[in-house]
């Protein structure tokens, strides 16, 4: 028997509201009632096909699929095969009413349908299963848009009693279907949140946990053709873009939801990357969430970071170089893994190798920079286009939260290595964006009332940027180092009046400083300079030895007050940077400070410690080695050492200054006993450990 062809239209009432509902639209919105939200959101209307859809009903019965078309006002569905949604929506009133008296077997089967899992219909006689009823297949995906279309009048019974059907339905499988279902399941997403206020953090949630989503498993509904990620994607913005655009609230409510879903730091590349990219598109439509979700994967990221950067230091040269090795074989391999969709060569481990700690630490550290490197390279590629004019007012307005992100995330972190290169990168695309680094970093470390962790980082980084910035022109590098210097001079007024000997607890911002200007000389010695012999090749550094040259004014002043001060810089800071800045120092005869930093080897930090002078033990360590002096000096950590990320190195390359020992600066002519390899040694040891290759102290 043939079936018959039934036609109704399901109107979409308003949903009803109540003095226990919690309003949360616009005062004149609707959810179904505003036009310009639904084409704004992508849910496009098929109005046109009126005539050809009521033809179909008509259509010789082998055709077995129903059409459906709807819009914000109207969803009208012309069936072949299928139940009328009105004896749907009666199933369901039933379900709900006997539900209500403690009778949950219709309920619970309504849970299930809306579940949206597939069902089989084989024969049970057919062992094979090669005789699949097609016509029960098509009822089932039919029937399953009528129970929505039907249950969206039934939202204001929704409520707390309603908990386990909510939670059925937003589990699902909308992703994985045609694009019909997917916009009258968004639009029964809206109408649930119209009636039930509190809903919208769960809807919320379950659209933001699919953020997360990288393979076709994660939303396939068996039955279904496959539906391409970049589909999957523009369904999920179209709904969320929906609800924002719906609900004035919604925006508060996400952000917490966004960082709650955010994956967790030891889950695969792919979920970061996947998360990472639906952020990036939110952002797009979400002006009020910009900010924070910058704020949020930066957050993250300089997690990743540390805990990378840690990693790596407590490896030896061994482990290093295996995670050197696995890096460029999965570099290799990219394009291979981009297309398999089994991801159990990255994220498995076989048992043999799962017994072995150190495939773990290395495996472990691989995906880390993995992670970081991906990321990285997706905001560089995000602030690029911003920056193509780096003199209008857009890329100032960008550089000016990047500058935020990087004073209330970045410089705080301790151990941060690579982060930070987005504000290296970026700053350098004008003297104005320079300038407004610069600006900031001197006015943390001059704040009496920040803390002293913070003031010392701050000079480390005007230091570097200054430093190995390629595009730092040399009239900012003379510029920062006079304004270094006076601040040091200031410093140092102050200081002596209580000093008794270097301190690095007492005086810590003072060395911070001129730690900061000895790193600053060690790179950009020629912008000091204002005049050199004819004779001097500007190309050539050793042309500048033994040669009288002409240094910028008070800074040989400024250098030498301080260096010969009763704080003693020289004894406090970084021996590796002192040792260094010693050499071209004496070399370019801009100062000779060797027989001071001889008269500081039999000095005793110890004796002028915090603490040494009231309690009588200026003369004995209390609980420290006294061959051991290293915790009470400065570190050498500088934050724009050599980028080594693979993949996002590429946009740094040309950003940083590399360092280039001079030939000829040997141990006889520094009067030094060491030999040739100790002073190489040295001279490398101004260079940070690049952390991601075996070269540790080299750079590019």
């Amino acid at each position: 028997m043939s079936p018959t062809a039934v036609s109704m239209t399901a109107q979409l009432a308003r949903p009803a509201t109540s003095g226990r509902l919690k309003p949360i639209l616009k005062p004149t919105c609707s959810v179904i009632g505003i036009r310009r939200s639904r084409d704004e959101a992508g849910l496009d209307d098929n109005d046109d096909d009126d005539d050809a859809s009521s033809a179909e009903g008509t259509q010789s019965p082998l055709r077995k699929r129903a059409r459906v078309e709807f819009d914000l006002e109207n969803i009208e569905i012309h069936e072949i095969g299928a139940r009328p949604v009105a004896e749907i929506r009666n199933e369901i009133r039933n379900a709900l009413d006997r539900h209500a008296q403690g009778e949950d077997e219709d309920y619970d089967m309504l849970k299930q349908t809306l579940q949206g899992k597939s069902i089989s219909y084989r024969d049970d006689d057919d062992e094979d299963g090669d005789d699949i009823d097609p016509v029960a297949i098509a009822k089932q995906r039919q029937e399953l848009k009528g129970y929505f279309i039907a249950l969206t009048a039934f939202t204001p019974r929704l409520g707390r009693s309603g908990d386990g059907l909510v939670r059925s339905l937003l589990q699902c499988q909308w992703l994985g279907r045609d694009d019909q279902f997917a916009k009258i399941y968004i639009q029964f997403l809206a109408a649930l949140v119209s009636a039930q206020g509190p809903r919208l953090t769960q809807v919320l949630s379950m659209i933001v946990e699919k953020f997360a989503g990288s393979r076709s498993s994660e939303w396939a509904v068996e039955g279904w053709p496959t539906v391409a990620r970049e589909v999957v994607q523009d369904r999920l913005h179209a709904a969320l873009r929906y609800m924002l655009q719906l609900f004035p609230v919604a925006e508060s409510v996400l952000e917490p939801i966004l960082a709650h879903k955010y994956p967790f730091h030891d889950e695969p590349k792919r979920a970061h990357l996947a998360y990472v990219d639906n952020l990036l598109r939110l952002r797009l439509y979400s002006p009020g969430l910009r900010n924070d979700i910058m704020d949020l994967i930066i957050s993250r990221l300089i997690k990743i970071d540390v805990e990378m950067q840690m990693d790596l230091d407590d490896m030896d040269d061994k482990l290093a170089a295996m995670v050197g090795m696995a890096l460029k074989s999965a570099q290799e391999h990219e394009a291979q893994d981009e297309d398999d969709e089994d991801d159990s060569d990255n994220e498995s481990v076989s048992s043999a190798e799962s017994e072995d700690e150190e495939y773990t630490r290395v495996k472990t550290a691989k995906e880390n920079i993995e992670k970081m490197d991906a990321i990285l390279d997706s905001l560089f590629a995000l602030y690029t286009p911003t920056f193509a004019d780096p003199q209008s007012q857009e890329a100032m307005d960008v550089f000016e939260d990047l500058l935020a992100e990087f004073s209330h995330l970045i410089l705080p972190t301790i151990k941060s290595r690579h982060t930070q290169f987005l504000i290296f990168h970026f700053g350098q695309r004008s003297e104005r964006l320079i300038d407004a680094f610069c600006g900031t970093c001197i006015n943390i470390a001059f704040e009496s009332q920040r803390p002293l962790i913070l003031r010392q980082s701050a000079c480390a980084y005007l230091a570097s940027f200054v430093a190995r910035g390629a595009h730092v022109p040399g009239h900012i590098v003379v510029k920062i180092f006079e304004v270094l210097g006076y601040h040091l001079d200031e410093m140092r007024a102050v200081y002596e009046i209580s000093c008794r000997g270097p301190d690095v607890r007492r005086y810590a911002p003072f060395y911070a400083l001129m730690q900061a200007l000895m790193y600053v000389f060690c790179f950009r010695w020629q912008d000091l300079i204002t005049s050199v012999p004819d004779d001097v090749d500007k190309d050539d550094p050793l042309s500048y030895l033994d040669h009288e040259i002409e240094w910028e004014s008070e800074i040989k002043d400024i250098m030498r007050r301080n260096i010969y001060s009763k704080l003693n810089p020289l004894k406090v800071c970084s021996p590796a940077i002192v040792d260094q800045f010693a050499k071209l120092a004496h070399h370019f005869r801009f100062m000779y400070v060797y027989p001071l930093i001889e008269s500081n080897k039999r000095l005793r930090l110890s004796q002028y410690s915090v603490g040494a002078y009231s309690n009588g033990g200026a003369l004995r360590d209390m609980s420290f080695d006294v061959n051991d002096e290293s915790w009470q000096q400065l570190s050498s950590y500088f934050p724009f050492d050599p980028y080594q990320l693979p993949k996002s190195k590429r946009w740094v390359d040309e950003d940083y200054l590399p360092w280039r020992p001079i030939p000829g600066l040997n141990p006889e002519e520094l009067g030094d006993d060491s030999d040739d390899e100790e002073i190489d040694e040295e001279e490398d040891e101004i260079d940070e450990d690049t952390a991601t290759e075996e070269g540790a102290y080299e750079d590019d």
